[in-house]
């Protein structure tokens, strides 16, 4: 449901002059879906609150990076991308250990357990409400150097998926982020059945996973320092190879914690960094006025991708194990990565 309003949601950014309010409403959005599942009486009420969540999550991502795309120089996208999604990296990371605390805490009782996930959600509701002061900082109208200059004035505000996606290297950044997040969901879904299927204990393997996601997040901070020293290109192409044969070893070796662990973290590292890169690239390669749907279709693919990936997966498992599943979508990485030293359209 709510990718079917994404291309809405930013097509409405594009055609705002001023973001404040969009943002601010994501957050009430937000609040308002984790509030409708607490309360909700039955299964139809949970169904209704996670859609509303999914739309106050959809708008607040689409906003963000209106904004960063839009008030930015197209020199500091690096920045403002990285940060960003380190920013979602630490809150990936803290939720599910703040609702494991408070469902955790309480009684193992049914009863009980459904009142410790209420409190859960609803402390999720005040942490979106937290937010809203910091979103009281007003973002002004497009500045008068971001706006289009010259021919880019008579750009349509209102682009077709079909010439976002015929705009040159859009579809190749488009694949290699679609190819990079699958792999991620993969690789936390998978490598702990590879670990059972090893004997290796699941506490080992959520800390191989923990290293992972410790990387990701180091490598995104990192972005601004590194994309001053090597092309948007080059980073690009080293993180789908980097990822696609690092992380293919990894369940190969996952009985030595050591060698699993480093091969994760450069893995981890890699994947890391292009998230942020693809949204600097396709940012920069369309019409500015485009920039907030062309960030919306890039959302789409990722989704597609995380819904038909696992179903590829499924096709491998049962003839390679576990391991195969992860090794499918490595494989997609060193595709992307291929495809990318052998495209010759500029950086």
């Amino acid at each position: 449901m709510p990718l079917l309003v994404a291309l809405s949601l930013a097509r409405l950014t594009d055609r705002r002059p001023r973001l404040l309010r969009l943002v601010q409403g994501s957050a009430l959005v937000l609040a308002v879906g984790a509030a409708a599942v607490a309360l909700a009486p039955d299964v139809w009420g949970v169904a209704v609150g996670t859609v509303v969540v999914g739309v106050g999550h959809l708008l607040f991502t689409i906003t963000g990076q209106a904004a960063i795309a839009r008030y930015s120089r197209d020199d500091d996208l690096d920045l403002g991308f990285g940060w960003f999604t380190a920013s979602y990296s630490v809150g990936q990371a803290l939720g599910p250990l703040i609702g494991g605390a408070l469902v955790g805490a309480g009684s193992v009782e049914a009863a009980g357990r459904l009142a410790d996930i209420d409190l859960a959600l609803w402390a999720g509701v005040g942490l979106a409400l937290l937010a809203l002061p910091a979103l009281l900082v007003p973002l002004g109208a497009l500045p008068t150097a971001r706006r289009s200059p010259g021919t880019e004035n008579q750009v349509a505000a209102r682009a077709p998926v079909g010439q976002i996606l015929g705009v040159r290297g859009v579809g190749s950044a488009m694949f290699a982020s679609m190819a990079l997040l699958a792999t991620m969901d993969i690789v936390i879904a998978f490598l702990p059945v590879v670990g059972e299927r090893a004997g290796v204990s699941p506490v080992v393997v959520g800390w191989l996973l923990a290293v992972r996601g410790a990387a990701g997040f180091v490598s995104r901070v990192m972005l601004p320092f590194l994309s001053r020293r090597l092309s948007r290109r080059s980073l690009l192409t080293t993180s789908v190879l980097g990822a696609g044969l690092s992380l293919s070893v990894a369940p190969v070796l996952i009985r030595d914690p050591l060698l699993a662990g480093l091969l994760l973290a450069v893995g981890g590292f890699f994947l890391g960094l292009g998230q942020p890169l693809t949204m600097t690239m396709i940012s920069t390669r369309v019409p500015i006025r485009w920039r907030s749907q062309a960030l919306a279709v890039r959302l789409m693919g990722n989704r597609i991708g995380q819904v038909a990936f696992p179903l590829l997966a499924g096709l491998v498992v049962a003839p390679l194990g576990p391991a195969g599943a992860i090794w499918l979508t490595c494989a997609v990485l060193v595709v992307s990565g291929t495809e990318q030293l052998l495209r010759r359209d500029g950086p």
